[in-house]
């Protein structure tokens, strides 16, 4: 009896279903289509950018890798102290700024220091000393944006005419932290 029980644990007690080659080539192509939904959907929602050059000193610097947060465009708008990619159809790049008023704000920059609305800037994590403008209203639905890097030359951003003002609908996402090298970036004190 035990060698009859043996004989019966060796033997198979089922013979292995074969899968048609149809149902697998379904199973490749239902495989193929998820992970395409998967890709359209994380490049709509998340991304990576590089920072080219260093308008965003000492925060961002040339060559970090930046982890973008796109899908929180969907849930709320830009606001102050915000770091965004902007794609620019006015440069016909792309750009890495701070956003620093918004649509009805006053900016206006004196003796280097940026006033919003008649309130001075606390910035901890800039550089550099801006060159005097005269007040501007942020038109309804744009924001003013500038560079950490305040130096004259250093940043094209709506301080130049070249830039301005850019439109809401130009920004691509916002810099949720560096990558590469890994490190948060800095927020500013509250108004």
């Amino acid at each position: 009896m035990p060698m009859q029980n043996l004989q019966e644990i060796q033997q198979p007690s089922q013979v292995a279903k074969s899968v048609s080659p149809m149902k697998a080539v379904w199973g490749w192509i239902r495989l193929l289509v998820i992970l395409i939904v998967i890709l359209i959907v994380a490049n709509n929602l998340i991304g990576l950018d590089r920072v080219s050059g260093n308008s965003m000193n000492p925060s961002l610097t040339n060559g970090d890798v930046l982890f973008i947060n796109k899908a929180a465009m969907l849930f709320k708008g830009p606001k102050y102290g915000d770091v965004v990619i902007i794609d620019s159809s006015k440069l016909g790049y792309q750009i890495v700024k701070r956003i620093i008023a918004v649509g009805g704000d006053r900016v206006a920059i004196t003796d280097g220091v940026i006033y919003v609305n008649g309130n001075p800037l606390t910035e901890l994590y800039t550089y550099g000393k801006s060159e005097d403008m005269a007040e501007t209203v942020v038109a309804s639905g744009n924001v003013f944006v500038v560079g950490d890097n305040r130096d004259l030359g250093e940043s094209l951003d709506s301080r130049d005419p070249q830039l301005g003002q850019v439109d809401r609908s130009e920004i691509r996402g916002f810099a949720a932290c560096s990558l590469w090298p890994m490190h948060g970036i800095a927020k500013p004190l509250k108004l």
